[in-house]
């Protein structure tokens, strides 16, 4: 979303003022809780397309009144020129196609979004296991995840990842990697550094993610948070 402005301009040959229309970046402000959490991903686009936002943390005892404003009552939103948008896959998504990360066609785009979605069907099942109250269920469910759920996802990724030269999409940098590499983070501190054994492309991936110098600039800033 572009916004333009008119601005005179003297030209020296004619000895006029003239009137001329320039495009105005976007005011972003991002959102969310004192977390990584859906946001995480969003910050990433930023930090690798050097763009600036508000990063706008709320904290518990705020979110009750905030929470009536808010499009659907849920956060990440992120507001655009004054205008509200929330959920984080459609804003990420949305970003992505402004700052090049969508890939390079329609089809390429069609992958990531394919990618993305069924990296959340993962993370939901992740989800119901961590938010298990009854301890028995919960180790249930744990048994089922690490013997069938995350290694049929894994293995499906991580083919997908050797077969893009080490890239999600298109062997090339995509809002998709960025996807992975957030969630991989937090994968590794529920289930361990290990947990990737088996999973070199995606484990490097990530590390690749994590490498370039716009997130590093990033990550050595960002708050220290759980999750």
């Amino acid at each position: 979303m572009e916004k333009t402005a008119w601005v005179l301009l003297f030209d020296v040959n004619s000895q006029l003022w003239l009137e001329q229309e320039w495009l105005m970046a976007p005011s972003y402000k991002l959102i969310y809780f004192n977390a990584r959490g859906k946001a995480e991903l969003i910050r990433f686009i930023f930090a690798y397309a050097g763009v600036d936002y508000e990063d706008e943390r709320i904290s518990q005892d705020k979110w009750p009144e905030l929470k009536r404003k808010m499009p659907f009552g849920m956060l990440p939103v992120l507001e655009i020129d004054g205008k509200l948008v929330g959920q984080s896959n459609s804003i990420a998504r949305y970003l992505a196609k402004q700052y090049g990360l969508a890939g390079r066609d329609e089809w390429e785009s069609l992958q990531c979004d394919m990618l993305v979605d069924t990296l959340t069907d993962l993370k939901q099942e992740l989800f119901q296991y961590r938010m298990e109250p009854d301890q028995f269920k919960k180790e249930e469910k744990k048994v089922v995840l690490m013997k069938e759920k995350i290694p049929f996802y894994l293995s499906k990724f991580e083919k997908v990842v050797t077969e893009n030269r080490g890239f999600s999409v298109g062997g090339a940098l995509t809002w998709t990697d960025f996807v992975f590499a957030v969630s991989l983070e937090n994968f590794e501190l529920i289930f361990g550094k290990e947990s990737l054994d088996r999973y070199p492309s995606l484990r490097a991936l990530k590390e690749k993610v994590f490498s370039l110098p716009s997130i590093q600039e990033w990550l050595q800033k960002r708050p220290a948070t759980d999750f």
